[in-house]
């Protein structure tokens, strides 16, 4: 049996940059947890490594307070570490006329999160982006940067094993809390001091073992990318959105150009039948009726997720896709849109309760767990940050 003075259940990017956090406030006995036979095999790894500046989110939220202060941590970690790192910035455009009051909405609530933003004319546009388009203003935000996030993940690794006081099971999936700080896993039991849940898409299943966050259920949607090519690919400077639908917590289909040069198209948000469902069929597996309920009745009572659901599957289709982008930018051949097999599940949490996408980070403990639920973006762009905020919650 193993122990460890603490146990974290997950090597994403939550479950690292906590260890990292634990190990410089003096903690050193902590073991990581995982299923996988690596580090970062889920949303940690396959995100498009943007570095949000705390534009979307609610004033006051955990996502709103800890995004702009885990965009400056995770820029300095780069440079210090000597990682791929571009603050190429975002402009989020209007599609039409009718979209500018929700722009000049979004403008004011990202300076209540402080933001750094400006609202700039299509003059100011072109120079930024000169294949953008929109409706007479456009919002930029000069903060906003690019990472690889296989890059951060192995280099938190490093320096967590280099330290000496964090060690990794892998190919251990949690199976049951056996008892009063005692886990049962694939690789055998696993007694704690303390249990710190940043399992992602298992988030809850691990939550409810522990008898908590019984009201919340997963509701996985699924990112497809596509790439662009060919000479308007050079036109793209930095990242180029869409104005999102505040009601939901997706961003839309949007371009940006990666640390590596390749600009990629996505993500979707998809309803997926899986907690993997990466490909059409792979990733099904014997949860998928009752994930089809859950959006069965979803469907039914929301109907914000009701519009969701109609308009997202549509995207598989390459000229469906092909149309939702061709909107934010000036010119776009189908040719210049070409698959990519690059994919992502987004950990999406319901509130049984109220029939609601949870769109905030969700923290829920007892005397010997802490567990991080609903870690959808920014939990990337937020990490360093939510980690001190996490390791305050151990000593709570």
């Amino acid at each position: 049996m193993r122990t460890a003075e603490i146990v974290i259940c997950g090597a994403g990017i939550v479950g690292l940059t906590l260890a990292r956090e634990l190990v410089r406030r003096g903690h050193s006995d902590i073991l990581i947890l995982d299923k996988e036979p690596d580090i970062g095999r889920h949303a940690s790894g396959r995100n498009s490594g943007v570095l949000h500046a705390g534009i979307y989110y609610a004033p006051g939220s955990l996502r709103a307070r800890s995004c702009l202060e885990g965009n400056r941590l995770m820029q300095d970690y780069c440079r210090e570490h000597g990682l791929p790192l571009e603050q190429n910035g975002k402009v989020i455009v209007a599609r039409d006329e009718s979209e500018l009051p929700g722009l000049r909405a979004l403008f004011e609530r990202a300076q209540q999160n402080g933001a750094q933003v400006e609202l700039i004319d299509e003059r100011r546009l072109a120079e930024i982006e000169p294949l953008a388009k929109t409706a007479g203003q456009a919002l930029h935000s000069p903060r906003t940067a690019v990472v690889d996030p296989k890059a951060v993940l192995a280099s938190l690794r490093r320096e967590l094993t280099d330290s000496g006081k964090v060690s990794f099971l892998f190919l251990a999936r949690f199976l049951r809390r056996l008892g009063p700080r005692l886990a049962e896993t694939t690789a055998g039991r696993v007694g704690y001091g303390f249990f710190v849940n940043a399992a992602g898409a298992y988030a809850d299943r691990v939550a409810h073992a522990f008898g908590l966050g019984l009201p919340y259920r997963l509701v996985p949607f699924k990112g497809v990318y596509r790439k662009l090519t060919g000479p308007r690919a050079d036109l793209v400077r930095g990242s180029i959105y869409p104005l999102p639908d505040p009601r939901n917590p997706f961003l839309g289909v949007h371009f940006t150009r990666g640390v590596h040069g390749g600009v990629y198209l996505g993500p979707t948000a998809i309803p997926a039948l899986g907690r993997e469902n990466y490909g059409i069929l792979a990733g099904i597996d014997a949860e998928a009726p009752s994930i089809l309920w859950r959006d069965a009745v979803l469907f039914a009572k929301n109907p914000k997720f009701r519009s969701v659901a109609l308009d997202e599957p549509r995207k598989y289709f390459a000229r469906r896709f092909f149309e939702d982008a061709r909107r934010l930018v000036r010119e776009l051949e189908p040719a210049d849109v070409v698959p990519s097999p690059k994919a992502g599940i987004r950990p999406q949490l319901i509130d049984l309760r109220s029939h609601e996408l949870v769109m905030d980070f969700i923290l829920e403990r007892d005397q010997e767990s802490l567990h991080v639920l609903n870690s959808i973006s920014p939990a990337f762009t937020s990490s360093l940050a939510f980690a001190t905020m996490l390791a305050g919650e151990l000593r709570a």
